[in-house]
């Protein structure tokens, strides 16, 4: 049989333990007067990122953020159809970022004694280097996934010789495809526990696909 061309696509995942939990969330006031509503977003805002402060520094946070408060108006209408007095809204949002799921568990369970914060997400991922080192060892055992299947085509062919010729993320080495990289699945969970919340996160899935081609003879 005369020289065959073989292109395969290689497939690999892993599943890693969540090591960065990240926190949502969302501090909201609103009210008739423009200024009660900051004084009240700031009243409830300003003990969170004092605590989060406290918790970064004893070494429980990885690092938090704020946005800027946002303060806008609406003119809601009454069920008759007349529109009634403004009323004023004021929200800011808080990212928080724990290691550990037993500090995240108590900060969230913390929250409910404060009125007008709302958690919007918990998400939890992997940190950046145990990341890139996921992308690297997926995107290895892809290609080597696609050597094997070309290599059992080949056999079924009855040729015995594969020599690569080409290799590239998803898409690359078919244009009507769209390319894809290693991928990363962040984990999402959250069971309430009789005592509290009590946040336990799945396997952060990392995943990979490439596209090969191959002679075969």
């Amino acid at each position: 049989m005369s020289e065959v061309t073989i292109t395969v696509r290689g497939d690999h995942e892993e599943r890693l333990p969540a090591e960065h939990g990240i926190v949502r969330v969302t501090v909201r006031a609103e009210g008739r007067e423009r200024g009660a509503v900051v004084e009240q977003l700031a009243a409830t805002a300003t003990p969170i990122r004092a605590d989060l402060d406290a918790r970064h520094e004893a070494g429980s946070l990885v690092r938090w953020t704020s946005s800027r408060a946002n303060v806008w108006t609406e003119r809601p209408w009454a069920p008759e159809g007349t529109r009634l007095a403004p009323v004023h809204h004021a929200s800011v949002e808080l990212v928080a970022t724990f290691a550990d799921p037993a500090a995240l568990s108590a900060w969230v369970d913390d929250l409910a004694r404060h009125d007008g914060a709302q958690v919007e997400n918990v998400a939890w991922e992997l940190s950046e280097r145990t990341a890139a080192a996921a992308r690297d060892r997926v995107a290895a055992a892809a290609v080597l996934d696609a050597v094997t299947r070309a290599a059992a085509y080949a056999s079924a062919l009855g040729l015995s010789t594969v020599t690569p010729i080409a290799v590239a993320d998803t898409g690359l080495l078919s244009p009507e495809s769209t390319p894809s990289a290693p991928r990363m699945m962040r984990a999402m969970a959250a069971e309430a526990g009789g005592a509290g919340i009590d946040l336990r996160p799945d396997d952060v899935v990392v995943s990979a696909s490439v596209d090969a081609r191959f002679t075969a003879r």
